[in-house]
């Protein structure tokens, strides 16, 4: 989250006058004497980000999104004596299913360089959102595809050859894409359980006997478009 947001508590009590109350006290995150007290504070030393001290706040919402509280956590790395000016705090923000405890939901972070670049991966190289399928499911089956593809790749980094392109250096240790860009070579060898490619020429046409199944359609959604004003007719 950003340094510069800000957040509202749960209101108070109601005092019986007037609509209640839907904000609390005001939680700007730049702002240190809006903080309040922190519901617990973990503090670890790890071995690479040496001292840590992680702040929780619980019951915060947008000012915009009041029935949507969140959990806050400030994550600050520290030196020995104790300053906070080895790098920025971290805000990080926790909605929905419970939260794990103090001591291991901050390191879910540290997991989210490899998860966006591996999304990125899917989207780019293994082609994840460029089939337009018709159902669902199918794009389930589809999305349920990616990790066994990725796993594949891992695995075949071993038994595969580099095949750069002309403007790509050669690489010892490939990179997944490197390795898709190699699989020509594997597949050659185990061949493939899809169907032989057809023939060029005129189609035998549907085979005699077999049944015809009507595709599923869904209903058009159509938007009621609102006809212009007519213009007051003027006597000449």
């Amino acid at each position: 989250m950003g340094s510069n947001l800000c957040l509202w508590g749960e209101p108070g009590a109601y005092s019986g006058k007037g609509c209640p109350k839907k904000h609390g006290d005001k939680f700007k995150l730049n702002e240190p004497t809006t903080w309040g007290q922190a519901a617990s504070v973990f503090e670890v030393d790890d071995p690479k980000l040496k001292r840590v001290r992680v702040s929780l706040w619980k019951n915060l919402h947008f000012r915009k999104a009041v029935t949507r509280p969140m959990s806050l956590l400030r994550v600050e790395r520290q030196d020995v004596q104790g300053n906070q000016r080895v790098s920025k705090p971290l805000w990080l923000a926790w909605a929905g299913e419970e939260m794990p405890p103090l001591e291991e939901v901050w390191r879910l972070y540290l997991r989210r360089f490899t998860i966006d670049h591996w999304y990125r991966f899917l989207k780019q190289r293994l082609h994840w959102t460029v089939p337009n399928l018709s159902t669902p499911k199918q794009c389930e089956r589809w999305s349920d595809l990616m990790p066994l593809m990725t796993w594949e790749l891992w695995l075949a980094r071993d038994i595969v050859t580099d095949n750069p392109l002309p403007w790509q250096k050669s690489q010892g240790n490939l990179t997944p894409g490197r390795v898709a860009q190699a699989m020509g070579g594997v597949f050659a060898v185990i061949g493939t359980p899809a169907v032989a490619p057809k023939s060029r020429g005129k189609s035998p046409g549907w085979t005699p006997g077999k049944k015809r199944h009507r595709k599923n359609r869904c209903p058009i959604v159509k938007k009621t478009v609102t006809p212009p004003p007519k213009e007051p007719s003027i006597a000449v």
